[in-house]
């Protein structure tokens, strides 16, 4: 029988899944298995850090719908986080909570008018490629490629095509290369890329995971005044991905749109879940957790970086983030690595899934894996490592 829906392929890293689901007999993350391919960070107490809560209270009116644009205290509090650390002179009206990260940007892209052409690098956060394209959106691609060492200036964004307006689009720390605009170099394409004919949009998923922590929304000027978005979420530097909590920040003007898609498209986000990430912005916690997640994730990018370097692997990877971008030696790919991986219980998400141009086995990337060390103990270094120096013997 005919099917009603268009099919469509699950994420890059989905099909790695499933492969190594039939390769190894079980899922990837249970026990016995090594989830490098994984893009989620540890969600227990990390040395230094704050103790995650056991709970919250919910009461009768806790079950019933949510408001559009989330709940007010969180919608707040996000505020006053982004106020008190950045600067940012926003407030709850700047802020609308979608149910996870990737909602909120597959809802701006949604309402992207038509016209606009999103200019984004060649070497990018995987489902990007499926949003615009699924989308409909019209993309031009930036050079982001050993030859610039992955990492394309801010002229290379803002440089004019015949697109008449653009909006930049980027991850920061970047999935999968690490490499992070901050700074000067930050500031410049806030500045420029916000206003006019351009847009910005940034996904601050890896706000946290660089030292110190990063947000554009330091650098911008007269928010309601700009074409600028920042989306952040619960899901990595407050470790709690499964409670599915995430935001966009922008100009209210944007923020009644998405607060209007809400009403007859989402429904707003489940009320439970906005009280937990309300307990895990508690400001004692915050302070915690900005000093502790940059100083772990940086000692485990270092271990796993000398490690690497020892076995033959060029590493491409920037300063942010928890994971390192690699390239293997030889004529080695990462699906073939992936084969002897598998063996072990162990996968790696392939660079040809973060090709924005997925050129498959003819990529230029095919040779570039994306190891994460966001869910691993500092105890697994010397299993992981050995691991590792099988599959490329």
């Amino acid at each position: 029988m005919d099917s009603f829906l268009n099919h469509v392929s699950p994420m890059g890293i989905y099909e790695t899944l499933y492969a190594f689901q039939k390769a190894f007999g079980t899922p990837m993350g249970e026990s016995g298995t090594h989830p490098w391919s994984q893009g989620y960070p540890l969600t227990t107490q990390i040395p230094g850090g704050p103790a995650m809560p056991k709970s919250v209270d919910v009461d009768s009116a806790d079950l019933l719908y949510p408001k559009a644009w989330g709940l007010p205290a969180l919608r707040n509090e996000i505020a006053e986080y982004y106020n008190h650390h950045y600067e940012a002179g926003i407030d709850l009206e700047n802020i609308m909570v979608f149910a996870g990260g990737r909602p909120g940007l597959v809802a701006l892209l949604l309402f992207l008018q038509s016209d606009i052409n999103v200019r984004i690098a060649s070497t990018e956060y995987t489902p990007y490629y499926d949003m615009l394209r699924l989308l409909g959106r019209k993309y031009s691609l930036i050079e982001s490629s050993v030859n610039n060492g992955f990492c394309p200036t801010v002229e290379d964004y803002i440089r004019k095509d015949s697109s008449h307006r653009n909006l930049v689009m980027l991850s920061n720390p970047c999935n999968p290369t690490g490499i992070t605009k901050s700074g000067e170099t930050l500031r410049a394409l806030v500045e420029v890329a916000s206003f006019g004919t351009f847009g910005l949009l940034v996904d601050e998923a890896y706000e946290m995971f660089h030292t110190p922590p990063v947000s554009a929304l330091k650098y911008i000027k007269n928010i309601d005044d700009s074409n600028f978005f920042i989306t952040g979420a619960a899901t990595k530097g407050l470790q709690a991905p499964g409670i599915r909590i995430g935001w966009v920040v922008a100009a209210k003007r944007h923020i009644e749109i998405l607060g209007n898609f809400s009403s007859f498209g989402m429904g707003g986000v489940s009320r439970p879940s906005q009280l937990y990430a309300l307990a895990l912005l508690n400001k004692k916690r915050i302070n915690l957790a900005r000093k502790a997640i940059p100083e772990y994730y940086a000692s485990q990018r270092d271990r796993y970086r000398q490690a690497f370097t020892d076995l033959g692997i060029e590493l491409f990877s920037g300063n942010g983030g928890f994971y390192h971008w690699c390239k293997l030696p030889g004529n080695l790919t990462a699906s073939e690595l992936n084969d002897r991986l598998y063996q072990d219980g162990a996968a790696i998400l392939q660079g040809k899934d973060c090709d924005m141009a997925r050129l498959g086995k003819e990529s230029p990337l095919k040779q570039f894996f994306r190891f994460s060390f966001g869910p691993l103990l500092q105890t697994t270094f010397e299993a992981d490592i050995a691991i590792m120096r099988r599959a490329l013997a």
